[in-house]
């Protein structure tokens, strides 16, 4: 087999949601590696926010994102972010 044949043959893509799954492995590690580094954790969430709204912004456009975002304050407020909620 030549070494052409073998990158010429792609994977099949995961599915939408193991792909959102492992793109949170990935950045887990990554975060977890800066921390270790002594990256302040701010720093690191309003860097991670910039690189994705930045992708986010040239893949869709910014109009998209900006009507996009416009609903993040609710979901924040409604839990969906919160790693733990305090039970009542």
């Amino acid at each position: 087999m030549s070494q052409q044949s073998s990158f010429s043959a792609a994977r099949d893509p995961l599915p939408d949601q193991e792909q959102k799954q492992a793109a949170l492995s990935y950045l887990n590690e990554a975060w977890a590696e800066a921390r270790h580094d002594g990256v302040d954790g701010d720093c690191l969430a309003q860097a991670s926010l910039f690189a994705a709204f930045a992708e986010l912004v040239s893949t869709y456009g910014e109009d998209a994102v900006a009507k996009f975002v416009e609903g993040l304050p609710g979901r924040v407020r409604n839990g969906e972010f919160s790693l733990s909620l305090a039970r009542q």
